[in-house]
């Protein structure tokens, strides 16, 4: 067996075979009978002679209070500072979804699920068992997750109110969203997916929680936006918790049917939100407590102390912070930042340049093509693209999709390989989906637009954690573009602005109407700046990208200042991991909180 630590499990590293007649079940009984056995003990080494070598154990909570993963000499030292400390009992394989895998031809590979308690809560597992020399099977991938506190469980189910209410609840819905007599646990800056779902998750677990939202309608972070806009995603992979789409829901969500569903959702879970309302200062306590001043349209303010203050405000802020050219101020026409585009109808009869080349770059430009506008996209670097048709396929068949589990086994297999792990088996996939797009990206190269294969090589897996951007899920918009119907400039960077274009440093010149940005947005703390202040600010972790261990570095989890949360990402990463930051508030205001295990 090849011993390094930083490789796939292939067959012909492992020196191994799969024969015909493999009973898979056979196989991870009795390897997780004798992990049960290990684990319940606090036997580390027995614990560690399960695993191969370079396996990856990564902990969203369950052990460690915090996300991380662990191989090769730190994931030995987990189990030694962990594994007793934890508690772990009452384990249970389950055999619905056990099963032999076989991804490629040379990796195979036993995946089951499982559940078990600590100490204080409910857990959940995955493990996935490679075969070696010999016959044995040891594990090359554990996940472990907390699920929910022992104690104070999720009021959904047989646990919801089951009292007939004969004419009083408006009354108490009025009451419970006004916070006359109270102010509330939590209190979560921004109304759009990622604070709705958190607050829908701390309601269940009765945490007195309020979000404030600057728009007057839950949803106008997506009604807002520019017309043309509609999820990449699928449907399957964009259910909100306790509430999934309906059946007939479309595969793609145009922004404005999600930003209903939005305003929906927040009315049928009861979650308090104030509208028209802004959060304009926030400052920690020396109580513990923050100190948060809301103000409305009407000049009226409102003071809460509150335990904790989420920021649930997307991805970044633009703030009017547009990249600076030489002569902008003498272009005639109006420069926009993507976020300040609404239609392409606004812009009839002109020639409209549109600087980026991704997600919003690509929907904009589709948009004026389709309404009959003269556009350009200039690409400034190479760009990963991917088609939802064959990308999904390849990369969700099986885990979302129309015949997969349901979406809460769903998140626990997606969930189950490591970012580390992806970095080496995500290439292949990259490499499998270029394949079939192979017709599509040749003629986007032959029309000159530069192409890469996304982030470490592996595609939109790990660019979206690491960028944020850099790619294009392509729904039409690139063979719009490979036909030359969508023009192309992408030859020479921008020198400056003209009165009526732009001019490049190759001295070649495009005339221009209105130029649009679509640049991406600022630091994602920013938003926690605009509130918080500078000084506060540069004390945060950073917010997105990957750290060491290939986990996010601070959404989610602790960002550096006691009290204070960032909860973001698309509707599926707040749909898993809305649960994880609830349950964290929740250990906190019930005093069963463990001491992270976080690098020093």
């Amino acid at each position: 067996m090849d011993n390094s630590s930083n490789s796939l499990p292939t067959l012909d590293k492992l020196d191994a075979r799969v024969s015909d007649d493999l009973d898979p079940k056979e196989i991870a009984v009795e390897w997780f009978k004798l992990f049960s056995a290990y684990a319940e003990a606090g036997n580390v080494e027995g614990t560690a002679s399960l695993f191969v070598e370079g396996a990856y154990w990564r902990d969203i909570l369950s052990l460690s209070w915090d996300f991380r993963t662990f191989q090769g000499p730190t994931l030995h030292k987990f189990l030694t500072d962990r594994l007793s400390a934890a508690q772990m009992s009452a384990f249970q394989l389950k055999e619905d979804y056990l099963q032999l895998k076989r991804p490629y031809p040379d990796i195979a590979w036993i995946e089951a699920t499982f559940n078990f308690e600590t100490s204080v809560g409910l857990a959940s597992g995955v493990f996935r068992l490679v075969p070696l020399k010999g016959g044995d099977w040891k594990a090359h991938c554990m996940l472990t997750n907390l699920e929910d506190l022992k104690g104070f469980p999720e009021k959904i189910g047989p646990l919801r109110d089951s009292a007939p209410n004969h004419g009083k609840w408006e009354e108490a819905r009025r009451r419970s969203s006004a916070f006359e007599d109270s102010d509330p646990t939590v209190l979560i800056v921004g109304g759009g997916q990622s604070g709705l779902e958190l607050a829908a998750r701390l309601r269940c677990l009765e945490i007195s929680t309020l979000v404030v939202e600057k728009n007057p309608r839950i949803g106008d972070n997506w009604r807002n936006r520019y017309e043309a806009l509609c999820l990449h995603d699928p449907v399957w992979y964009d259910h909100l918790p306790y509430l999934p789409f309906p059946p007939s829901w479309p595969v793609y969500t145009p922004a404005l049917k999600i930003a209903n569903w939005l305003e929906h959702y927040a009315e049928a879970l009861e979650i308090p939100v104030w509208t028209s309302c802004e959060v304009t200062s926030a400052s920690p306590g020396v109580d513990g407590n923050w100190k948060v001043t809301v103000s409305n349209g009407q000049g009226e303010q409102r003071h809460f102390k509150v335990k904790h203050l989420v920021f649930a405000t997307g991805f970044g802020s633009y703030r009017g912070n547009l990249p600076v050219y030489p002569g902008m101020a003498d272009f005639k026409g109006p420069i926009l930042h993507s976020s300040q585009h609404k239609k392409a109808t606004d812009h009839l009869g002109k020639k409209v340049v549109v600087i980026g080349a991704c997600t919003s770059a690509h929907d904009i430009c589709a948009d004026y093509y389709e309404h009959g506008v003269d556009v350009t996209m200039f690409q400034r670097s190479s760009t990963y693209i991917m088609t939802t048709k064959n990308g999904w396929r390849i990369l969700m068949e099986g885990v979302y999709s129309e015949n997969a589990p349901p979406t809460d086994v769903a998140d626990r297999l997606n969930a189950s390989y490591p970012n580390r792990l992806m970095e080496l088996l995500a290439p292949r996939k990259t490499l499998e989906i270029a394949e079939a797009d192979k017709e599509l990206l040749d003629g986007l190269r032959k029309r000159g637009f530069r192409l890469n294969l996304g982030y470490k090589n592996a595609g939109f897996s790990l660019a979206v954690w690491e960028n944020a951007g850099g790619y294009y899920l392509d729904v039409g918009t690139s063979q719009l573009i490979a036909d030359g119907k969508i023009k192309l400039k992408n030859d020479s960077p921008i020198e400056r602005f003209t009165a009526t274009g732009l001019k490049f440093e190759d001295g070649s010149e495009l005339p221009a109407d209105v130029v649009i940005f679509a640049t991406g947005v600022g630091d994602v703390r920013d938003n926690i700046r605009k509130v918080c202040g500078d000084e506060l600010t540069e004390k945060c972790k950073p917010i997105w990208g990957l750290d060491e261990e290939g986990e996010i570095q601070g959404c989610w989890r602790d960002l550096g200042i006691p009290g204070l949360w960032y909860m973001m990402g698309n509707l599926a990463y707040c749909r898993f991991h809305s649960k994880h930051v609830a349950l964290q508030i929740k250990a906190m205001e019930e005093g069963i909180f463990g001491e992270r295990y976080s690098r020093a």
